[in-house]
């Protein structure tokens, strides 16, 4: 079991490396709608307990509102 957490723990360690190496170059408003769509993600997850519906309309949801926010 520790070897898997840590082995998954490294992963997600490179996994988020990688991913914020390539926002690099977004601007203002696509780092608004990224982050929006990720903090949205997350709270999706927690309040329907890991439904993956949940996560994908938080996501929308929080895309959207990061987008609207950007426009200011």
């Amino acid at each position: 079991m520790k070897i898997q957490l840590k082995s998954l723990s490294i992963v997600t360690v490179l996994a988020t490396t990688f991913a914020l190496g390539g926002c690099a170059n977004l601007s203002h408003h696509d780092r608004n709608v990224v982050s929006g769509a990720g903090i949205g993600a997350l709270a999706g997850a927690v309040l329907t307990g890991g439904s993956s519906v949940g996560t994908v309309g938080g996501a929308a949801v929080g895309g959207v509102i990061g987008s609207t926010i950007g426009r200011r």
